[in-house]
């Protein structure tokens, strides 16, 4: 029996998350080792936690260091070394004013959650906004304030201003008339009085790779800094270096209040962080209760992975390596009528595909689906997102070498030849479609 049918077996229903056969026995540096011992390169990072590949020797140290001679299993419980010094590096990285404080949780949604909460009860304010396209988590509060629509199984949280993000690329509404929208809501139905924080996203992930306007997301801190209304920043996805910069609002000139770090954080391993205001941090502490939360172990990759951000200078290099790839995407167009659109930031690119490039109608899932299948079967891995789930997503392990990438761009490349000629069937894709 394979392991995706044993998986079938015991595993609650995630087989749609899943866009291929792929079921791994192991991994080495960015390459997936499936059964039968076939290696794939890594283009996804596992939708961004493995942000330094697999088995990286930094990681693979720390956490044998922090499990031989284990502090605990509780930061509720005691503090340990390896809590502290991660919540101190964090500070230290994150720019800020003012007293501080941070959170250690298990993933972004959590951290989110927990965001959500904290506000509600420091601010006395009980209402949220967040963008169309937005995904903030997997738990109950997130997904009340998230927009996509992958999501609308579950009705918006009570109160919430969901505002369209501005696509350059596909431009229903630009940035001032986004801008005139929360204005005219501001002025009528949502008083900023009511409204504790806003949820930002400084790239736009899984609502499609979508980079803002230049100063729009400057234009809504402004509005809400008039109003006492709380800048949350979810980095979960796209900080940590992948955007080219240690923090991608550092591209957008925001100044958040509270900054949300999750996936790549922990290496791999579960390993969420929150840092704001102290007066807010520390408004009550059940607030914060998780515990295993804050744990040696998890710790100690998270302090591995900032290490070696730094050493490894793995800013520059996601910079320059997602520049090659971003260009090397963008040179495909010339034999692809499909790409219509490259966009990202460093290693978070996006290539949104089009069944007509003059109208930008996007294509039908089926055909994504169809391309990631074949770069699958042709030896890579990555994911698609989008509101139409129609923009390959590549956010690789910042670790990815230059090599790497001409060998992914000549796997797009081929697995869009084979796609256009019909080489992959609905009936093969079917079961990996996920929105």
């Amino acid at each position: 029996m394979s392991l995706r049918e044993r998986d079938a077996r015991v595993i609650a229903n995630i087989a749609r998350l899943r866009f291929s056969p792929l079921g791994l026995v192991g991994g080495a540096g960015n390459r997936l080792i499936e059964e039968g011992g076939r290696q794939l390169l890594d283009l996804s990072a596992s939708f961004g936690p493995a942000i330094l590949g697999h088995g990286h020797p930094a990681i693979t140290a720390a956490v044998s260091a922090a499990c031989a001679n284990m502090a605990g299993a509780s930061l509720a419980a005691h503090p340990n070394e390896d809590a502290v010094a991660l919540a101190e590096d964090l500070l230290r990285l994150t720019p800020g004013g003012g007293e501080r404080r941070v959170w250690f949780g298990h993933s972004g949604s959590d951290a989110n959650d927990c965001v959500m909460r904290v506000l509600q009860a420091a601010t006395g304010r009980s209402r949220f906004i967040s963008f169309i396209g937005s995904w903030h988590g997997g738990m109950s509060g997130p997904i009340s304030i998230s927009g996509h629509t992958a999501l609308t199984h579950t009705l918006p949280r009570a109160g919430l201003l969901l505002l369209p993000y501005p696509d350059p690329y596909r431009p229903t509404f630009s940035a001032d008339e986004v801008l005139k929208q929360l204005d005219y809501h501001f002025a009528t139905t949502c008083p900023p009085s009511q409204v504790a924080g806003i949820f930002i996203e400084p790239l736009l992930d899984d609502g499609g790779l979508i980079v803002p306007p230049a100063g729009f997301l400057q234009a809504v801190q402004q509005r809400c800094r008039r109003h006492g209304i709380q800048i949350i920043v979810d980095e979960v996805k796209v900080g940590l270096a992948r955007s080219g910069r240690m923090h991608c609002f550092e591209h957008e000139g925001l100044e958040p209040d509270v900054v949300v770090f999750g996936k790549g954080l922990g290496g791999g391993l579960p390993l969420s962080a929150i840092l704001g205001p102290q007066h807010i941090m520390d408004h009550a502490p059940a607030f914060a209760i998780q515990t295993t939360a804050g744990n040696p172990v998890a710790c100690a990759a998270g302090r591995a992975v900032l290490q070696t951000i730094a050493d490894e200078g793995l800013i520059e290099r996601a910079r320059r390596i997602g520049a090659i790839f971003s260009d090397g995407l963008r040179a495909l167009r010339a034999r692809h009528p499909m790409i219509g659109d490259v966009r990202g930031r460093g290693l978070a690119v996006g290539v949104d595909l089009v069944a007509d490039r003059q109208s930008r109608e996007p294509v039908p899932v089926a055909m994504t689906a169809k391309v990631v299948y074949r770069a699958y079967q042709l030896g890579a891995v990555f994911f698609y997102v989008g509101l139409r789930g129609n923009v390959l997503e590549f956010t690789p392990p910042l670790t990815l070498t230059e090599a790497e990438a001409e060998e992914g761009l000549a796997i797009v490349d081929q697995a869009m030849t084979d796609v256009t000629r019909g080489l992959v069937s609905d009936a093969a894709v079917a079961p990996f479609i996920m929105w």
